[in-house]
C-alpha cells in the first residue's frame, strides 16, 4: 500500500511512522520501484491486530499526564486546603 492508503488505515503522522520503523516497532517500507515506496498490507494489518491485542491486555505504555502546575503560561493555582 502507498502512503496515502497507509494514512487512511493508520492515523499517525509520517514522522511518527518513520520513527517507529527506525526503532523496529512498525513494519518497514520497501521500494517497489526507484520512486515508489510501499508497505505490505498484511504486515500492517498484523501490526494493527497486535496493537489491539496489547491494548486489550493493558500492555501498552501510556504517556504520563502532564503536570499542569509546571506550565509557563496560565499555571493552575493551588487550591486552598
Amino acid at each position: 500500500m502507498r502512503r496515502t492508503e497507509l494514512r487512511q488505515l493508520v492515523p499517525l503522522a509520517d514522522t511518527t511512522i518513520y520513527d517507529m520503523e527506525r526503532r523496529g516497532e512498525f513494519p518497514r517500507r520497501f521500494n517497489l520501484t526507484a520512486r515508489c515506496v510501499v508497505w505490505d498490507l498484511a504486515e500492517v494489518e498484523a501490526w494493527i491486530a497486535a496493537r489491539r491485542q496489547a491494548s486489550d491486555l493493558d500492555q501498552l505504555k501510556r504517556a504520563p499526564s502532564p503536570d499542569v502546575r509546571q506550565r509557563k503560561r496560565r499555571p493552575v493555582k493551588e487550591m486552598p486546603a
